[in-house]
């Protein structure tokens, strides 16, 4: 039965073609085309809009400001101690994993390799956000 289905199918796709024929585009297709695509490009500009506006950093500075001022003039009274007092946090320091890590020696050379590699990451990152602009601007 699927073989028959099949079958019509097929003919009624081979009569569909034979039928409608091929059609061909007119002479200057592509012209007509790539100029519009062209005509597209050269309107539509990107233009940068930051994430964070202007009145937001505006207002992020001011708040970290105001919560400097407010701890320099008000941050040197003393408190008391109360319950905090009573938590023993020698267990934080006194510990098996604490011991073991202030016993570690890491060799100069690993700290110099960690350091270059740092600055290398500390630099390579603004000539690749460059690269890319650069590389997407149109």
């Amino acid at each position: 039965m699927k073989e028959e289905t099949n079958k019509h199918l097929d003919d009624l796709t081979k009569k569909l073609i034979t039928k409608g024929g091929v059609e061909s585009p007119s002479f200057n297709f592509t012209d007509a085309v790539m100029s519009n695509v062209e005509n597209l490009s050269e309107n539509e500009i990107t233009v940068y809009k930051s994430l964070i506006s202007k009145r937001t950093w505006i207002l992020i500075l001011i708040g970290f400001s105001a919560i400097i001022l407010y701890t320099l003039f008000f941050g040197s009274q003393t408190e008391s101690t109360g319950w905090m007092s009573k938590i023993d946090m020698s267990v934080l320091s006194n510990n098996s994993i604490s011991n073991t890590l202030s016993s570690l020696r890491i060799p100069k050379t690993f700290m110099y390799a960690m350091v270059f590699f740092g600055l290398m990451i500390f630099i390579q990152i603004p000539l690749l956000k460059n690269y890319l602009n650069k590389r997407f601007e149109y």
